[in-house]
């Protein structure tokens, strides 16, 4: 059975800790491709915010509660890579995503998906920037900072 075709809404969710530091899960494929949390909208979430919220659990184990996750409310629209676009319906080539931040403890258990990440880290936000693949990723942990009040 295949998965169902993913709808071109996603989120994105910049974890950190009360330093700024940024957490970052590793994807199994390809190998070396870092990422902060993030995932499609799903027919059963309510919104996005509802759809960060579910990623930030399945792909870390971490439920945040009311009020932790911050909505930006900004979006970027970004090209799909070609080798990923046999996920989304035939004819979609781009992909909206919508910036989310939480603070959580450094010390909160992470839990990851084997079947997506292998591996997770903290780093400070500068090494994380250089670490993601997606410029999308890199500029909303860059904005982070600046949020935070930290450049």
């Amino acid at each position: 059975m295949s998965k169902p075709l993913k709808y071109p809404v996603s989120a994105l969710v910049v974890l950190h800790d009360k330093d700024g530091n940024i957490l970052l899960i590793e994807r199994t494929a390809p190998q070396g491709f870092w990422q902060s949390v993030t995932g499609s909208i799903e027919p059963e979430d309510d919104n996005i915010a509802a759809t960060a919220k579910r990623e930030v659990w399945e792909e870390t184990g971490i439920s945040l509660s009311d009020g932790q996750l911050i909505d930006w409310h900004e979006s970027t629209v970004y090209e799909i890579y070609h080798h990923w676009r046999h996920r989304y319906p035939k004819g979609v080539f781009e992909n909206r995503e919508h910036i989310f931040s939480a603070e959580i403890p450094r010390d909160t258990a992470i839990t990851l998906q084997a079947a997506e990440h292998v591996a997770y880290g903290w780093f400070s936000a500068e090494e994380a920037a250089e670490k993601v693949f997606s410029p999308s990723n890199k500029r909303a942990i860059l904005a982070l900072q600046k949020r935070l009040g930290n450049k």
